[in-house]
């Protein structure tokens, strides 16, 4: 059985991207790593999910996994994921490898690593576009050029002849996106696309990023550990902690209304300059889990101050069913609703 879920998103033929219990287990030499263990969401047309959670908590590894990236000897995988009416877990992965970059296509984390050094800025991204279009050279280096130029590249038609290194990491980052939205892909993922930049170029890249999803319509699937990214992106946050989705919801809800103590925690240690800071940022104790040896019951439970509000030490030998709690949000915590909405109202939401 997958993760319990009570109440599911909508089938797969009303959204563009609809994941359904996917699991992506990995065998090693110290055990099976359950990187993915449950996870069901949807991603409709025009629209921007937001993916967040602590490192290690199967975020990118659901994005690779959407992408079909996990083909290999020691990944197990199951589970269904719908791309525009197409299942892909269980097709032939030569027909997954055409609709990538096509139909599909991911900003990766490190453009550096990305990137190969090897080859100029135009000579990539050229390589992407004829892979899916029968062109010469010259009409797909006219097509980079336009890339570039609209992805805010100055002097594009000098630049495209440049190598990675000499690119700042804006401009990386810039390049990858152009070299993802080459072919006007209709699922766009970008895996933490502002790590390691400066504000300015963030705050940059997330307008860009915005700005092509309106010109394109393309659906997004945006993964970072920064609340203040989603905050400014996403129509939907999806919560994950030791590889399961522990909260789902519209970002008003999910910021406003939050119904699981993880959620409380990613919010209590990020900084807020709308308002007077009294107190010091709370972090949230402990370490995340490992995912070879998930802690029993609720995985969040060694580091939740509130595990011993549910009777029968209930917190630490079942694991909690993702229930509705109203609009469309969904949360995975064995407190009651009323109880969650208490602690929140009374203790959380005043301190931050």
């Amino acid at each position: 059985m997958g993760e319990p879920v009570a109440g599911r998103p909508a089938g797969p033929d009303e959204a563009f991207l609809s994941v359904r219990d996917l699991r992506i287990h990995f065998d090693t030499d110290d055990g099976l790593v359950k990187s993915v263990d449950g996870v069901s969401f949807d991603v409709h047309r025009g629209k921007t999910l937001g993916i967040v959670g602590e490192s290690g908590s199967g975020k990118s590894v659901t994005s690779l996994g959407v992408m079909g990236l996990h083909r290999s000897a020691r990944a197990k995988i199951s589970g269904e994921v719908w791309l525009d009416g197409e299942e892909l877990v269980a097709a032939d992965p030569d027909h997954v490898r055409r609709l990538r970059g096509r139909k599909m296509a991911m900003i990766f984390q490190d453009p550096l690593t990305a990137l190969h050094p090897y080859y100029t800025i135009g000579a990539q991204i050229t390589e992407a576009y004829r892979v899916h279009h029968d062109v010469d050279k010259k009409a797909a280096k006219r097509q980079a050029v336009e890339m570039l130029d609209r992805v805010g590249i100055p002097e594009p038609s000098q630049r495209v002849n440049d190598y990675p290194h000499q690119f700042s990491g804006g401009m990386r980052q810039r390049a990858m996106i152009a070299m993802s939205l080459v072919n006007n892909p209709e699922l766009l993922i970008a895996d933490e696309p502002t790590t390691a930049l400066d504000v300015t170029v963030q705050a940059q890249i997330l307008d860009l990023i915005r700005d092509l999803q309106k010109e394109f319509g393309s659906a997004v699937i945006i993964i970072t550990h920064d609340l203040g990214v989603v905050a400014e992106l996403a129509d939907d946050i999806m919560v994950m902690y030791g590889g399961r989705c522990v909260e789902r919801g519209t970002a008003e809800r999910v910021f406003t209304e939050p119904q699981h103590p993880y959620t409380w925690g990613l919010l209590g240690s990020m900084p807020r300059i709308d308002r007077e800071q009294t107190d010091r940022l709370i972090p949230v104790k402990g370490t995340p889990p490992s995912l070879i040896n998930v802690p029993s019951g609720c995985a969040f439970h060694p580091r939740c101050p509130y595990a011993d509000v549910p009777k029968d030490n209930v917190t630490r030998t079942e694991v909690p069913v993702l229930r509705e709690t109203g609009g469309g949000h969904f949360s995975a915590c064995h407190m009651t609703q009323e109880e969650r909405t208490r602690i929140w109202t009374e203790e959380i939401a005043p301190k931050l």
